[in-house]
């Protein structure tokens, strides 16, 4: 960097994050908060997970609702994955980015009528995950193919709100409910062509996995041939990295999955597409957001770094009391003093609107840089206008470390242009 700067923290430094831009020259040409991705990260990951097992039918499905940014889904596309979509919007931001019908899962989740149509129509493959929504399918799609979502019977995840299998959540078909299923595809002739399942999300320990794996591929047992099965997400990134938090074993992981898959196929004499459904992991590393400060106070003895990082820019701390490491970076010559407790908050109207509560940094100074590191994932694709709020712009940092933007950032006009109706 020519200008002088401070930086308490080492990632986006030692990683070169920002390639030949610095976050104070994003900011000022896209302005802030911003959001920027790198390709070069995203394209790791990618490479990562693709390599996770050794099978010839392994495939690596995108959950896009962790970043739909179409420019992303192109870089993720170009990899070699497949992907997942939640809604007729995904699946068009999919087509966009240039999926076809058979590289999208549209895996649903309490659907219309018209949203099972629109995926019908589009030749995506589908799967439902109630009995009721298998029936509908059927009445919408007669003589279809179609998959279901079981729920294995165990869940894994960070926070309650995001286990996704076990006693207490709302997705999946009971395996006990086989011959319902199977009676419910015959009244409609309808062609079970997979199973899939997802424990939940962010789990360090490939344990939980495996065994949802193992118990996945002893109920598909009962189901005939399928052409596909899969194992679902979940794979969880060092959101702690600062302080040295270990990423999750992938070799371990992968050879736990191909020993299971190499016994299965073996003893069930045929050869199923086996997918796994990442989303976390492939992109949120690759984001980070970035954030002015704009005030700093002492309410009793907290000291408060005012910014312009509101929950509706990132909502995972406010949500999930989620973690993200945060860096700091100052221009000119005063340094930076000890690190103590700070509490890190947005400009919405809310007590819960805290970025981070007590993290040890060192007294913020007014227009100091905060850079919020794992933000790839779950961040501008749950950002909002809330107190009618502008959402950020979103960058990308290309291979050749140049800055491209791919998202501008919202104007007082958007915010406007849905109230323009005709009287």
């Amino acid at each position: 960097m020519s200008e002088s700067v401070h930086i308490h923290g080492s990632y986006t430094e030692d990683s070169n994050f920002f390639g030949d831009s610095t976050p104070f020259e994003l900011v000022r040409r896209h302005g802030s908060p911003l959001y920027v991705y790198n390709e070069n990260v995203l394209r790791a990951r990618c490479r990562e997970l693709k390599e996770l097992v050794d099978y010839e039918k392994f495939h690596v499905n995108f959950s896009a609702k962790s970043n739909s940014n179409p420019e992303l889904l192109k870089i993720v596309r170009s990899e070699g994955l497949r992907v997942d979509a939640m809604s007729p919007g995904e699946i068009t931001m999919d087509e966009m980015a240039g999926y076809a019908g058979e590289e999208i899962f549209f895996i649903c989740n309490n659907v219309s009528a018209q949203e099972l149509r629109f995926a019908a129509d589009h030749k995506v493959r589908v799967s439902v995950d109630s009995l009721s929504q298998l029936e509908l399918y059927g009445q919408v799609n007669p003589g279809g193919r179609i998959a279901i979502r079981i729920n294995p019977g165990v869940g894994a995840g960070h926070c309650k709100k995001v286990v996704t299998g076990g006693k207490e959540t709302k997705f999946g078909i009971s395996p006990a409910d086989k011959d319902k299923v199977l009676a419910i595809c015959e009244r409609y002739d309808l062609t079970l062509i997979g199973i899939n399942q997802h424990i939940g999300s962010l789990f360090m320990e490939g344990s939980a996995y495996l065994q949802a794996a193992e118990t996945m591929l002893s109920i598909c047992e009962d189901f005939g041939e399928l052409e596909f099965i899969d194992f679902g997400g979940g794979f969880g990134v060092p959101y702690k990295k600062l302080e040295g938090q270990g990423r999750l074993n992938l070799r371990e992981l992968g050879q736990g999955l191909s020993e299971l898959i190499r016994n299965w196929t073996d003893k069930m004499g045929y050869r199923p597409e086996i997918m796994v459904e990442p989303g976390r992991y492939i992109t949120a590393e690759c984001g980070v957001l970035i954030g002015e400060v704009h005030a700093v106070k002492y309410n009793a003895e907290t000291c408060y770094a005012g910014t312009d990082l509101g929950f509706n820019v990132l909502a995972r701390p406010m949500m999930y009391d989620s973690h993200h490491d945060i860096e700091l970076y100052r221009r000119g010559d005063e340094p930076f003093d000890a690190p103590h407790p700070v509490t890190v908050v947005g400009n919405i109207c809310e007590s819960g609107d805290i970025i981070a509560k007590g993290r040890e940094l060192p007294t913020p100074k007014e227009r100091d840089i905060m850079v919020v590191l794992d933000a790839g994932a779950y961040g501008h694709v749950m950002s909002s206008n809330y107190n009618l709020r502008l959402r950020p712009a979103e960058v990308l940092i290309e291979s050749g470390n140049t800055p491209r933007l791919i998202r501008r950032r919202d104007n007082l006009e958007d915010l406007l242009a849905p109230y323009r109706v005709a009287v």
